[in-house]
């Protein structure tokens, strides 16, 4: 059965531990963290525009996003998939529904995961 954790430090995913020792990646917090069946762990992260911008929104801030697409890199090479949900496609309830009606079957698919 799949689980899902909001707010996980990397540091404290077991695997990453024993794979890398327990100061690895001690500032890597992911907004969710879906750990499948098979040891499949799959992160969910949701971006404002302060995950891109300075100035509050107004000014593309290039070291940011450097920042994170680097970060996205060590996490899918430590064997995580990373997918990235934009604020604004989850403002309203009823988008939210079909995104998740939609992107949730598609990803159970995808790894293998079964209704039963």
């Amino acid at each position: 059965m799949p689980a899902l954790l909001p707010e996980v430090w990397l540091h404290w995913d077991h695997k990453t531990v024993h794979q890398r020792g327990p100061e690895a990646l001690l500032r890597s917090r992911m907004d969710f963290l879906l750990l499948l069946p098979h040891g499949q762990r799959v992160v969910l992260e949701v971006d404002g525009s302060q995950h891109y911008t300075c100035d509050r929104g107004r000014t593309p801030d290039t070291a940011k996003y450097t920042a994170m697409v680097a970060a996205d890199r060590d996490l899918k090479l430590r064997e995580y998939e990373v997918f990235r949900f934009g604020h604004d496609e989850l403002k309203l309830i009823d988008d939210v529904r079909t995104l998740l009606q939609q992107f949730l079957p598609d990803l159970f698919r995808r790894f293998r995961v079964s209704s039963n």
